[in-house]
């Protein structure tokens, strides 16, 4: 039997990043609630809903193996989100320029029908550049990073806002671990190098 998989995610990007393993999947989006709970610090809160992205989806798809997955900046200790408007988008981007950002992607892989959940946070840091308002101004025009945490897009333009990335997977700041999510993988007993 073809071996189930289900991203739980419509994110155009993270189905890029999925096709890089080379492996067939669907897609369908999860309805959850994304507040984060009082006190709760940023890995905490990108593993939780991580899982309750991927268990979302679970008695829709019980023999699937469903890759959920949350990401969150956290910029001078305060958990930053997505701007939706360019005022907030050139807030952001100012607070960022000359600091250090933490992003934190959260993972988890479930299967109802085994019963099996497997979950991490990957932690990634960008160092911006120090910023002028012209670049910021023209980089939110040509981009419009409005539905991105943090209000840049790595995979594009973002990347001339950088001084310098720290991390264990690029990918990771897109908002998929595929150094992670492929070992996870592996002990559910998918391999992307033999399927």
């Amino acid at each position: 039997m073809p071996t189930l998989l289900l991203l739980a995610s419509t994110s155009p990007f993270r189905q890029a990043l999925l096709k890089k393993l080379g492996l067939p999947f669907i897609t369908a989006a999860p309805d959850v609630d994304e507040t984060p709970q009082p006190q709760e610090s940023a890995p905490a809160l990108v593993q939780r809903l991580a899982v309750a992205k991927a268990q979302a989806l679970a008695t829709r798809y019980p023999r699937h193996w469903i890759i959920g997955s949350d990401q969150v900046c956290v910029l001078n200790g305060a958990i930053t989100g997505k701007p939706h408007t360019e005022e907030i988008a050139r807030a952001q981007l100012r607070a960022a320029s000359g600091q250090s950002v933490t992003f934190y992607t959260g993972l988890a892989l479930y299967c109802a029908q085994e019963n099996r959940l497997m979950q991490c946070y990957e932690p990634f840091v960008v160092h911006f550049r120090v910023l002028s308002d012209a670049e910021i101004d023209g980089y939110i025009r040509k981009e419009q990073p409005l539905q991105c945490a943090g209000s840049f897009k790595s995979e594009g333009l973002g990347i001339c806002l950088f001084d310098r990335l720290e991390g264990r997977d690029p990918n990771t700041l897109v908002g998929l671990p595929l150094i992670a999510l492929s070992g996870m993988l592996r002990k559910a007993g998918i391999d992307p190098l033999q399927e």
